[in-house]
């Protein structure tokens, strides 16, 4: 299997973001999740009238490959739909948290200009089933 560079995940991150469903908020979002096994997930983010019925494409990405089997998590690239850097929002940063604290974060513009962050740095004193 090839190796996924930051460039390709961001690449994919950019192409989920077309099947967002988001007519309320009108911002876009796709991610991309590479596993520790070379598999990457994709998922956008799914917008519902009611509002606590939808999901961020972080946490679509990352349920997906868990739903699929997967637990280990090396990188998620996130890609938004302004010029600015899209982070994930702080639900999606506990989500991740729980399952891969140390997880590289490729934080992307409507361009995919990128920053990288770890995720442990983005959500300081997360906790997860380690601290518990």
């Amino acid at each position: 299997m090839n190796e996924i560079t930051d460039e390709k995940l961001v690449e994919l991150a950019l192409n989920a973001r077309k099947n967002s469903y988001s007519p309320y908020s009108k911002y876009r979002v796709g991610a991309a999740l590479l596993c520790e096994n070379g598999e990457v997930f994709t998922g956008c983010n799914v917008e519902n009238a009611s509002y606590p019925c939808g999901i961020c494409g972080e946490r679509n990405a990352m349920s997906t490959a868990i739903a699929a089997g997967q637990r280990k998590f090396k990188a998620i690239a996130i890609a938004g739909s302004s010029k600015e850097i899209c982070t994930p929002c702080g639900m999606c940063r506990q989500f991740m948290y729980e399952f891969a604290p140390k997880l590289r974060v490729l934080c992307c513009d409507n361009e995919g200009k990128y920053e990288e962050h770890s995720l442990d740095s983005l959500l300081q004193k997360g906790f997860g089933p380690e601290s518990l």
